[in-house]
């Protein structure tokens, strides 16, 4: 059998309309269509809340979070997968088809509210093995030559029972008659002991990420010659969008060919996570565009490795240049040298509450939002015109201004506590601040997908990063102008910075993140300066960025906290700060959230029906939280008991003193009608739990 050197055709995670079916009772009751159900457990219906959505590993793509109970009734659904590669066979083009792998299906799935306690999704692998059999029997008859199952979970730590699983699994599926060949994906680390298990079953190919995981080629080596075998080498970066250095690659890669009979060269993961085609950026600085490979550049890596390992490293092209010395700052880096451990500590937090309700008077149970207001298509249309030149410098900050002022005076009509300016001059969260900082670039065209339709453009962190000049300090301080509530001051986290953009490989992450914090710092100090009473500074990305084994973890714990809290510890007892952090599975960064030390933390609990206040309440959690009441992924409007009800809830964990009332997220994406009628729900609710 040949490698699986075909285009891959690749169906996403998510529980329905792919190879197989796993659709929960409470949305199968509904008596909808097959489309209507995916759309109905995607973003939920006026009858059930959405799927809770959460972060793909390590990446800013989100997944659908699979709802498994004992009686889930898995069913085979081919069709799809067939239809597609069919499709592509008229054109001349022979795919392989891509599916989430059974296990790793079932791993990142949740129990069913319903399920009887001590249950787990991965008790039904036997049941879903069998669907995946009839899988590749049916697309085997169908002519699929390979079938590619990406099994990433295997890259965190895995229990002995969970690995056994997985080879009992692949010894199963790889026993069948008549089935295509077998290319088993993993990628974002190392498998360890995972490793040999795979490689005890049938399977022919095995993908293993060699840039997050360079341990997995010991762990090749250490399991002798593999015949008859196929290794999938990822060895060109699809994470990140920095050229691969190809000489070394080809060095691993020869490595391989000594211990396989066969080596097929592969990205270390799906493209899915960077921009499409370098060509598109004419207007980036060419000594940093010569640095760069987007998901067309890559694809040409891969071509020219696998020529390389076959025909020598002639055609290779020569090393990359120096790193330009305008892209080291020497301040920032005397800067850094001179911090103090006082630099990121604040005083007690007793004594910074009585302070900051002493300032800002807020009622029990205040409401907020998150940040963000719609941006509509009037917005869109204006940003584009000032970009293209059509509208100028003094309209269109006139037409934000506008905004603003209408955001603000909704809020007050509203009747909420603490008020935003909702960022209607703001492309991104992330983009915004890296258009202002040094050591940042921006494409025009480097859109990644987020969710669904959803896509972000992330910048590019080249240099050694510095403020320029204040960044959002004319803003807020407009905003607060225009009324007598407080207004936050809206800034985006070094993490999620981070996290959300493509980020430098020449030093370690964490100087890079202790490079983003003084710049915040100095933002918060300015908008205090300003009169601006509360900071909010979000870290969604804190959970998404941290590293699948436990034994890497408490080092990016301790310098995502040290980074976050030296952007956020030279105010005053008395200003407020504030975090957010949405759709990710928080339990194993709790204390972490702890340790951040803002004085108010909202965190996306909607979706995941508030277990996230159970976490906290475990460890002692003393300081304020508002647990998200309103899942703004959805277009769905939560009805006033609903909110009355998590509220009802929420202060059975967390006193009333230190709750807050809040939607899961920023509200962007949403249009005004909804965001009218939640929010006022919203209000209404606090007000009946508040006077309870």
């Amino acid at each position: 059998m040949s490698a699986p050197s075909l285009l891959p055709s690749r169906v996403p995670p998510g529980t329905s309309r792919e190879g197989h079916r796993a659709v929960p009772d409470r949305f199968t009751r509904l008596g909808l269509s097959e489309l209507d159900t995916y759309f109905a457990m995607a973003r939920g219906v006026d009858a059930e809340p959405a799927l809770e959505l959460t972060k793909w590993f390590g990446t800013n793509y989100h997944y659908l979070v699979p709802e498994i109970g004992p009686d889930t009734v898995f069913a085979a659904l081919p069709a799809k997968a067939r239809a597609e590669y069919h499709q592509a066979r008229e054109l001349g083009i022979t795919t392989r088809p891509v599916l989430v792998g059974p296990a790793t299906f079932l791993l990142l799935a949740k129990a069913t509210a319903d399920a009887p306690a001590g249950f787990r999704p991965f008790d039904r692998l036997d049941d879903l093995v069998t669907v995946y059999a009839d899988i590749l029997t049916a697309l085997g008859k169908a002519g699929v030559p390979w079938v590619q199952f990406d099994e990433p979970a295997y890259v965190a730590d895995r229990s002995a029972e969970e690995i056994e699983a997985l080879r009992a699994a692949y010894t199963r599926l790889g026993g069948l008659p008549r089935r295509p060949g077998l290319f088993v994906a993993t990628y974002f680390g190392e498998l360890g002991d995972a490793l040999p298990a795979l490689l005890d079953t049938p399977v022919e190919a095995l993908g293993l990420d060699l840039v997050a995981g360079p341990g997995n080629l010991h762990r090749l080596a250490a399991a002798g010659p593999l015949r008859g075998r196929t290794i999938v080498a990822g060895l060109v970066d699809g994470h990140n969008i920095w050229r691969t250095d190809l000489h070394a690659a080809v060095t691993t890669g020869a490595t391989l060919t000594g211990l396989a009979d066969n080596v097929a060269v592969s990205s270390s993961c799906s493209l899915l996570h960077v921009p499409v085609d370098l060509d598109a950026e004419t207007a980036l600085d060419p000594a940093l565009r010569e640095r760069l490979a987007f998901a067309r550049q890559k694809v040409d890596e891969v071509v020219l490795l696998g020529l390389a390992l076959r025909n020598g490293v002639a055609s290779l092209p020569g090393p990359l240049p120096a790193v330009p010395a305008a892209w080291h700052h020497d301040e920032v880096r005397t800067r850094l040298a001179a911090a103090t451990p006082a630099d990121r500590r604040r005083g007690p937090y007793p004594t910074r509450a009585a302070a900051q309700q002493e300032r800002l008077h807020l009622p029990e149970l205040p409401t907020t939002t998150i940040g963000s207001f719609p941006q509509t298509a009037e917005l869109r249309r204006a940003r584009a015109a000032f970009r293209s030149g059509a509208l100028d410098e003094a309209g269109y900050e006139q037409l934000m201004r506008d905004e603003v002022a209408r955001v603000i005076r909704l809020q007050e009509e509203l009747g909420l506590d603490v008020l935003v300016h909702g960022e209607p001059e703001r492309n991104d969260m992330v983009q915004y601040f890296g258009e202002q900082l040094d050591g940042f670039a921006a494409t025009g065209n480097g859109w990644v997908q987020s969710y669904g339709s959803r896509c972000v453009r992330p910048p590019i962190i080249h240099g050694d990063v510095a403020r320029r000049a204040p960044m959002t300090v004319a803003w807020s301080t407009y905003a607060q102008s225009l009324t007598d509530k407080p207004v936050k001051g809206m800034l985006t986290g070094p993490v999620t910075i981070l996290a959300w953009s493509f980020v430098r490989t020449d030093q370690p992450l964490a100087d890079t993140a202790d490079q983003v914090a003084p710049a915040l710092r100095d933002e918060c100090h300015d908008l205090e300066a300003a009169g601006v009473t509360v900071i909010q500074v979000d870290e969604p990305a804190l959970r998404e960025t941290l590293p699948l084994r436990r034994a890497e973890q408490k080092a990016y714990l301790d310098w995502a906290v040290g980074a976050f809290r030296l952007a956020t510890s030279g105010v005053a007892d008395s200003t407020q700060i504030h975090t957010h952090l949405c759709y990710s599975e928080f339990g194993a960064v709790i204390t972490a959230i702890d340790a951040l030390d803002a004085d108010v933390t909202s965190i996306e609990a909607s979706r995941s029906r508030m277990e996230v206040l159970d976490d906290l309440a475990a460890i002692g959690y003393r300081r304020g939280v508002g647990p998200g009441v309103w899942d703004i992924h959805s277009p769905r409007v939560p009805s006033h008991d609903e909110i009355v009800s998590a509220l009802r809830r929420a202060v059975t964990a967390v006193p009333a003193q230190r709750l807050w009332v809040n939607p899961d997220c920023g509200l962007k994406t949403r249009g005004y009608a909804e965001v009218e009628a939640s929010l006022k729900r919203l209000v209404a609710a606090a007000a009946e739990v508040r006077g309870t």
